[in-house]
């Protein structure tokens, strides 16, 4: 199988919701941030091209769909779908995507899948041969979510998915129709089913974590997002998934992190992870 990194829109979050009870004097040293206390973040897919020749795209990022005062709220500079365009160079267009595998549905892992905003004009789906996969639990949680969670999604998302006929629900390690190398896991600290996917490739397992792990400066076990719903809980799904990466020699993949995408996972002596970049 192959395999491209696809990077999308960046967005700028705040840092202190993205660290969570961690001190600024320590996150803005990994991570400065900017005159309104925002930090920098990708929102990077991966786009898999199985054996036989389906493409697969894992995620699509926060996409164009914000109009300009939710744009600039977010910090997204960019006028365009970022990810489309990086689609196209690496070789494919909209069309060409099989399937995409949602992790979950908050609007800067999905809001890839809408059509750029445009005054006037009514979203669409920018994948029109593509099937999306959303894991049964989450899906059930983004119709009817807590109200500390609800404006982490985009209602029009959800419709237009349902819509599509398009949409498959996976519960378990798999799903029928998807025939190729990849296992389900899953998380519920950051958000109820979080979908993590292990991708076995010819001479490695990836894994895509999403948001358990946005970025090297959260494989620190302590250091949780305050967005998280229930941050312990994301500590101890950090430490097994980790421990499980170790275990396979696999690589860690980070959706959020603004420099490395790849990385192998190491734990010193006295049991503290760490990492070793690789792209």
């Amino acid at each position: 199988m192959h395999t491209w990194i696809i990077e999308g829109n960046r967005q700028r979050l705040d840092g202190g919701s993205m660290f969570g009870n961690a001190p600024k004097a320590l996150w803005s040293k990994w991570n400065p941030p900017d005159e309104s206390n925002r930090i920098l973040l990708s929102c990077r897919a991966l786009l898999v091209q199985t054996s036989s020749g389906k493409n697969i795209l894992f995620e699509t990022g926060i996409g164009n769909f914000f109009e300009p005062k939710l744009k600039e709220r977010f910090g997204i500079d960019e006028n365009e779908h970022v990810l489309l365009k990086n689609l196209e160079m690496a070789g494919f267009k909209p069309h060409d995507i099989d399937s995409v595998i949602l992790s979950h549905l908050h609007f800067d892992h999905a809001g890839g899948l809408l059509s750029s905003y445009a005054e006037n004009e009514i979203f669409k789906l920018v994948f029109p041969k593509a099937s999306f996969y959303v894991g049964q639990e989450h899906w059930m949680r983004a119709q009817n979510p807590h109200i500390r969670e609800q404006v982490s999604f985009i209602p029009i998302i959800h419709q237009l998915l349902k819509d599509s006929q398009r949409l498959r629900l996976v519960e378990g390690e798999s799903h029928p129709d998807l025939d190729f190398g990849v296992k389900f896991h899953y998380s519920h600290g950051h958000t109820i089913g979080l979908m993590i996917s292990e991708i076995f490739l010819e001479d490695t397992s990836v894994f895509f974590v999403s948001d358990l792990i946005p970025g090297k400066s959260w494989v620190h076990l302590p250091i949780v997002m305050g967005y998280d719903r229930f941050p312990e809980q994301t500590v101890n799904e950090k430490k097994q998934i980790l421990e499980k990466i170790i275990d396979s020699k696999g690589k860690l993949f980070f959706t959020h992190d603004p420099e490395i995408a790849f990385a192998h996972v190491q734990k010193d002596s006295q049991g503290k992870f760490f990492i070793r970049p690789l792209a």
